[in-house]
């Protein structure tokens, strides 16, 4: 079987990637899904429709636009790792561990320690809290080859 994994929330780092090359280097049976992780072509998703002149029915025409993408990967894949950085809050990752909980689809956070009471409600319902990428191939190792 091969795992779908949909790797949400913070753009502006390389836990994808880490994630990504450690999966692959262990040969693991596994695809990767995420959003779109280009911040300036994210926030113009709705403007082919015609771009608002107010922020913020721009915002909200392309996060459903947005939404198309990410309510189907979501709902396609095996497992979900949402990623929480120190830079800026992720809400939308928020968003994204309550749809998976909402569902039933596992999930696995990954953060610091220092944003553990802010999550905690998000992490309650994770089957796991990882704080590297590493970690998270650990995981990946173990749910698709265990024996």
């Amino acid at each position: 079987m091969i795992w779908t994994v949909y790797l949400s929330g913070e753009i502006h780092t390389d836990w994808r990637e880490q994630i990504q090359a450690g999966a692959e280097a262990a040969g693991l049976p596994v695809e990767f899904t995420a959003p779109a992780t280009n911040h300036e072509a994210s926030d113009a998703a709705g403007d082919m429709l015609g771009k608002p002149e107010v922020a913020f029915w721009r915002d909200h025409q392309s996060s459903k636009v947005n939404g198309i993408r990410t309510k189907t990967l979501l709902e396609q894949c095996d497992l979900a790792v949402i990623r929480f950085g120190d830079k800026y809050k992720q809400w939308n990752a928020a968003f994204d561990a309550g749809f998976c909980a909402a569902m039933g689809t596992p999930y696995v956070t990954l953060h610091a320690k220092d944003i553990i009471h802010p999550l905690k409600e998000v992490d309650a319902s994770a089957m796991a809290w990882a704080q590297t990428p590493e970690q998270i191939v650990e995981i990946l190792k173990y749910v698709t080859t265990a024996q």
